[in-house]
């Protein structure tokens, strides 16, 4: 018998990253030889043991072959003859597929602390890139969210997707396989990616190649508005530094599904993207619809869905709050059920107040690319003297103008 820390662990600890979970693979041993360890099984059919003491799962090398759709279509060999090679082989990414031998199930000290590494893993942190270990990675839908989610995780150390990997994700989605996973799974993945320092990576990477079509149809409509995925997108990001909890994060996600809250009519929310895609116009009250039936599609816990559509219905009234009437303040504190929870209410504020830092980001970045767009080239070249920096700010306010009315 020999034991391996696996995974995360080892792929957290070559990037000097805090270690969460520590989870153990063990070959040469059957489910009889841990129970008879002490160790507590998970499931019925699944090789999978807990730890006496620690509580940290050790699991039998296993193999597995795909025989259904989804992420659950799968033969399991979990026989005393697999090897650690075979076992890896199965896993999503080369970075999450290194091991380290341990001295036995009672002792999880190093034997060397060398890292076992079949698949290049070593290799692939050192160019910071996220790789799949082998084709059987199209086997399994869930790995496309899996792959989007580690990208969000390391993007700000720079990784990136490997090419070949990337369009095994596209293929999966082209495929279909994404309708058959569960809505909790997506649901699960999606939230820890929401959790991260940079969440819209997550949702940016699955709107690149069209996999949010199956659960997050009304999002993926509304996203092809340019503007409107850029400004969300920012507003993530900065949730994601000012570490907003989850459901402020939700809300400003399903932000996008009202296009007046970026300041788009219903008329110009048509032609409002310059390369052609539409967005369809949405009332505040179907952009409430749109919030609670993606909450229903991959089963939102209750208190985001809920704190998401109460966000977008009072939406205006948080960004004029200082505006509103002694009247329309005692009915927002009503409606916010304020009174009794005082906390809610300072959550849609900042939550209220960083969309709004990002619609103005948006439109400072739009200046700050006109102001780089016009040079010297794009001037009289026979001006002389301050009648030069005269002509290059005239130019530059004429260029925003121009684009501001395109985007």
């Amino acid at each position: 018998m020999q034991v391996y820390l696996v995974g995360g662990a080892v792929r957290d600890t070559l990037l000097g990253r805090p270690i969460k979970d520590k989870d153990y693979v063990v070959v040469g041993a059957t489910a009889e030889d841990m129970l008879t360890a002490g160790f507590q099984q998970v499931g019925a059919d699944f090789p999978v043991f807990l730890h006496p003491i620690t509580h940290d799962e050790y699991a039998l090398a296993r193999t597995e072959r795909k025989q259904g759709h989804g992420y659950q279509g799968f033969s399991v060999d979990a026989g005393a003859n697999v090897s650690l090679k075979e076992d890896l082989q199965r896993r999503d990414l080369t970075i999450n597929a290194m091991a380290i031998e341990v001295k036995s199930l009672d002792d999880c000290a190093f034997v060397s602390g060398e890292v076992v590494d079949y698949y290049g893993g070593l290799d692939d942190i050192e160019h910071k890139i996220l790789r799949h270990v082998s084709a059987a990675f199209s086997e399994d839908p869930l790995r496309v969210l899996r792959t989007a989610r580690f990208y969000g995780r390391y993007y700000e150390l720079g990784f990136s997707i490997a090419h070949e990997t990337l369009d095994l994700m596209r293929q999966l989605v082209d495929s279909g396989e994404l309708a058959h996973l569960s809505s909790e799974r997506v649901w699960q993945e999606s939230s820890r990616a929401m959790v991260q320092t940079s969440p819209q990576v997550y949702w940016q990477q699955l709107f690149e190649i069209g996999a949010l079509t199956d659960y997050f149809a009304p999002l993926h409509q509304a996203w092809q508005n340019t503007p409107i995925r850029e400004t969300v997108q920012t507003a993530l990001y900065f949730a994601g530094q000012m570490q907003l909890n989850l459901s402020q994060r939700w809300a400003l996600l399903m932000a996008s599904l009202d296009p007046s809250l970026f300041g788009i009519t219903s008329n110009e929310a048509d032609t409002f993207n310059k390369t052609d895609n539409k967005t369809d116009s949405k009332t505040n009250n179907q952009a409430v619809e749109d919030v609670a039936t993606i909450g229903s599609s991959v089963k939102v816990p209750k208190a985001h869905t809920q704190f998401a559509s109460l966000f977008t219905a009072q939406a205006d009234n948080l960004r004029t709050i200082n505006s509103l009437s002694a009247m329309q303040k005692i009915d927002l504190i009503q409606t916010c059920n304020a009174h009794k929870e005082p906390e809610k209410l300072s959550q849609l504020l900042v939550t209220s107040h960083v969309l709004q830092l990002a619609c103005q980001h948006r439109e400072m970045m739009l200046a700050l690319n006109s102001f780089h767009a016009i040079g010297m080239d794009n001037i009289d070249d026979s001006l002389k003297g301050a009648a030069i920096g005269t002509a290059l700010r005239q130019a530059r306010i004429e260029h925003l103008q121009t684009v501001s009315n395109l985007s």
